[in-house]
């Protein structure tokens, strides 16, 4: 935030200027971290790339207007910006402090090797070295280091405090060998020694990340130690939002503390009865070039729950693991059009989706149980196929359909919003199409009479195909492009201004989110509002630029078609 072209903090009065200055970053961190921020299981981190000095048995932070003569008064100590910082009320604060440590640095001794209670911070350098700029990187040794860790996937990811650690201890020396600069080891210090197994990016993690984080929470529960119980149990969460050890730890931890602990919004119940345990299943994930030709084919994993409706089928909820995505497309995108703008971040908590498109053969039974609000057709489908999806619905049937299954199973079921279905169709994707640069006929069912990129035509099959027939996304859900138009529970908006960040329903006249969750109180409400619906995916019937992630169309919620269907949200459980 605080860089030579960085704009003003504008929502303090008076704003916050932003020049790296002592005065200005002083300022900043007195004033926004009087009081606490965040809550005990968020992170918090501190950047600096600049000068260290050490004065008087303390560490210097040195600021463009800082004074080597006169450090204790015009330079921000570490002690001082860590006791600031754990202010803010969160659990994980990391320093990353890129800054020579030498005794000739800024003619002081430089960063020393304090330890500060409750902080992990990444050194640059040892004691006694130099931190080194590189030209050709525009960044420090360290600097650029850090963030290919950030960027690493698979295997290689820096998830945890350790693994950074050990990656940065490796590739920065290589880096200044390969640039010809003195040796220059950066070293860790975590206090307590603990939290190296913290982890630093969730949406890298994975489950043996959540080991070491068990162990500790199994400890600190013997020690009646309730409230660190309780964050390490909830870091388990954040890597796997249904772990079942972690939601008993928490349960337990409620029922025992002698204080009053509550469960994190995030955590999921698992009800027994008709809902299986957790499963795992895998899958391939293809990968096509703007030709439509296949240069990747990996494995994935995804997990879902198995809710049983009917004495023969279940209802498929795979696990959408939380994260963030641009919304929208690029405007040089093809196809591009004003309703897709503009791009924005939106950051998505981890939620349930049904694998496929709600099919023949489960609106037929969901469809036979009492009438909520308004009647069910019991077979409305122009195409007839108990394993095709069911379409002819409107949004009003598909809502009612979700208030008959809740009522049912005792879940919440609904439509998903605008920015989940976005999310979980792009499966962590930026190009148009999930599969890549486009689709095919073998990818997806479309109108392939025309096409996208640079592909040649395909098979217009002319109706819908069975669920499941084409390959998944990462996430493991099937039948995101083309096949039906699948409803959104979100009102429509000409484009993007104004728009959310959270990934919930976009309703100016609703804002209580729980409506948008559990239909069951609101039900007559929703049936009597006229305002049109987000419908997303393109169909069987509709050419590929209508099919693509970002691409949004607007329908009465009365509306009928042989091509709109939808799939459903989860919320296990209500009770």
């Amino acid at each position: 935030m605080f860089t030579e072209d960085s704009s003003p903090i504008q929502d303090t009065n008076p704003p916050i200027e932003t020049k790296p200055t002592y005065g200005n970053l002083r300022g900043f961190l007195r004033r926004q971290f009087e009081k606490p921020l965040l809550k005990p299981e968020d992170n918090l981190w501190f950047f600096f790339a600049g000068h260290g000095k050490r004065d008087a048995d303390k560490d210097y932070l040195m600021l463009a207007d800082s004074d080597p003569g006169d450090v204790a008064h015009l330079a921000l100590s570490v002690d001082w910006i860590t006791e600031r910082l754990r202010r803010s009320g969160a659990d994980n604060v990391v320093l990353f402090l890129d800054a020579c440590r030498d005794e000739n640095s800024r003619s002081g001794l430089g960063i020393s090797t304090e330890e500060h209670q409750g902080v992990i911070t990444y050194y640059s350098c040892k004691a006694t070295q130099q931190s080194w700029e590189i030209d050709e990187l525009q960044h420090g040794s360290f600097t650029a280091a850090l963030l290919e860790g950030f960027q690493l996937q698979g295997e290689a990811n820096c998830a945890t405090v350790e693994r950074l650690d050990r990656y940065l201890y490796r590739r920065v020396p290589e880096i200044n060998r390969l640039h010809q600069k003195p040796i220059q080891t950066p070293c860790l210090k975590a206090e307590p020694p603990y939290k190296i197994h913290f982890v630093l990016l969730e949406k890298q993690a994975d489950l043996k990340d959540a080991k070491p984080l068990k162990f500790e929470a199994a400890l600190a529960e013997a020690k009646r130690d309730w409230q660190s119980a309780r964050q390490f149990w909830i870091r388990v969460l954040a890597i796997s939002p249904i772990d079942s050890d972690a939601i008993e730890g928490l349960e337990r931890i409620a029922r025992t503390s002698p204080v009053i602990i509550t469960l994190p919004d995030q955590v999921i119940t698992v009800s027994a009865g008709s809902r299986s345990e957790l499963a795992r299943y895998e899958f391939e994930v293809i990968t096509v070039d703007a030709r439509g030709q296949e240069i990747k084919r990996e494995r994935h994993q995804a997990r879902y729950l198995s809710e049983k409706i009917g004495n023969k089928f279940a209802l498929e909820m795979v696990e959408i693991p939380g994260g963030s995505f641009n919304m929208g497309s690029p405007e040089d995108e093809s196809g591009h059009y004003d309703g897709e703008s503009r791009q924005h971040r939106v950051s998505v908590a981890s939620f349930f989706l049904s694998k496929y498109p709600i099919t023949q053969i489960q609106w037929r039974f969901v469809a036979s149980l009492p009438k909520i609000g308004r009647d069910l057709a019991p077979a409305p489908s122009y195409f007839k196929g108990d394993l095709l999806p069911v379409e002819t619905v409107s949004w009003y049937d598909a809502i009612e359909f979700c208030a008959r299954l809740s009522q049912k199973t005792g879940s919440n079921y609904c439509l998903p919003s605008e920015a989940q279905w976005e999310y979980a169709c792009r499966a962590g994707t930026v190009t148009p199409f999930h599969f890549g640069k486009t689709i095919t006929s073998k990818l997806a069912n479309y109108n392939a009479n025309y096409i996208y990129a640079e592909e040649e035509k395909g098979e217009y099959r002319g109706k819908t195909a069975p669920v499941g027939s084409f390959s998944p996304n990462a996430f493991g859900l099937y039948d995101m492009h083309g096949n039906v138009w699948e409803w959104c529970a979100d009102p429509w908006h000409k484009n993007y201004a104004g728009a959310p960040t959270d990934g919930k329903v976009w309703d100016e006249k609703i804002a209580n989110e729980n409506h948008y969750q559990n239909y069951l109180p609101s039900l007559s409400q929703f049936l009597e509002d006229k305002r049109f619906r987000v419908i997303r995916g393109g169909s069987w019937y509709f050419s590929p630029q209508f099919c693509r992630s970002a691409y949004r169309l607007h329908l009465s919620p009365g509306d009928r078609n042989a091509d709109f269907g939808f799939r459903v949200v989860g919320f296990p459980s209500r009770t």
